[in-house]
């Protein structure tokens, strides 16, 4: 049974509610006995994709369970926090600048094809900006959407290389919270999109952000490519205002959907992106207060300085001048 239950009315949905309690209340009971929780969980996610579950996407690797891309997450989380600071602790950092050229000029191509996909696949001719259902049909166009989620979760496991790069460089300044949790949560939520929400609203978010990546990726290459280049990488602090400028149009986006009684989208999923879209908004407005404000305000201090410096050293040829005429006239007073 496919995701159908943005289509009851109130009262089905409020039994479906109930219905959904009683059995997860029923499970617990069951395991609660043998202590067998892991099997709790394995039942629980059982019954949720039984109920919800796309089933086209079995045919796709890494779909069949959760746990494949938790352990990747998990693998990434342990390079960057413990063995890849332990690799580089007596190593002097690599450059990898022919590296990070071609991996950066990958991403932008890879970007902006999922970009005009997004647009091909619906959101240039089929979908409604107010409020789209998920459609889990084998239209070509319902596949194509299908196919392009998948393609879009690999992509996030192809980004765990912008730390492992960090590491390996040596540029511990630049492994923030914010990369490390955007970068450990993303694939999650993408398989998820891939396994129950493969088109609709849920594909909004991604057609900023493959925007935004096509702009990114492109700012990191042209920065690979050495210090010549650095006259034209004067926009960075507009790349962050981009940012998160994707997370203001999300918000909206779902809030529009989340309070309107004709979508016919997951009131519960509407919830869920408009939760993420918050935090990764005030993570963001975080990093840039902090990056730019900061920077502003210290620029300023240093400007008032450099005055204060500059009219001392002007007012001290005149204490000068004043003390030579002073010994001038005590001379010439000596003399007479």
């Amino acid at each position: 049974m496919s995701m159908n239950y943005h289509n009851y009315n109130s009262s089905s949905r409020f039994e479906m509610v109930v219905e959904i309690a009683n059995i997860a209340l029923d499970e617990f009971k069951t395991h609660h006995i043998s202590r067998n929780y892991t099997g709790l969980v394995q039942r629980y996610y059982q019954l949720v994709e039984e109920d919800y579950g796309d089933p086209r996407a079995t045919r796709f690797p890494l779909m069949e369970h959760p746990m494949f891309t938790f352990g990747m997450v998990a693998i990434y989380l342990s390079w960057v926090l413990v063995i890849g600071p332990l690799f580089m602790r007596d190593r002097k950092p690599f450059q990898l600048r022919r590296t990070l050229v071609v991996y950066n000029a990958f991403q932008v191509a890879l970007s902006g094809y999922m970009f005009y996909e997004h647009l091909m696949a619906g959101w240039l001719n089929y979908y409604n900006l107010k409020c789209q259902p998920v459609d889990y049909s084998d239209s070509p166009s319902s596949k194509r959407m299908l196919n392009l989620c998948y393609l879009y979760y690999l992509s996030k496991l192809t980004e765990f290389a912008d730390t492992m790069f960090f590491v390996l460089r040596k540029k511990s300044s630049q492994i923030t919270w914010l990369h490390v949790y955007h970068h450990s949560v993303t694939p999650l939520e993408t398989w998820v999109l891939v396994k129950f929400l493969a088109g609709g609203n849920a594909t909004f978010p991604n057609l900023l952000n493959n925007f935004v990546h096509v702009c990114m990726y492109f700012y990191y290459m042209m920065a690979a490519m050495g210090p010549e280049y650095a006259k034209f990488l004067w926009w960075k602090k507009y790349m962050t205002e981009l940012q998160i400028a994707q997370f203001v149009l999300c918000i909206f986006h779902t809030l529009r959907a989340l309070f309107s009684n004709q979508c016919q989208f997951s009131k519960f999923i509407s919830a869920l992106l408009l939760l993420n879209a918050s935090i990764f908004f005030c993570l963001f407005m975080n990093f840039y207060m902090q990056s730019y404000r900061k920077t502003k305000a210290a620029q300023q201090l240093q400007q008032q300085q450099k005055q204060q410096q500059q009219q001392q050293l002007d007012a001290t040829p005149c204490k000068a001048d004043d003390n030579n005429n002073t010994a001038m006239v005590a001379q010439k007073l000596k003399a007479n």
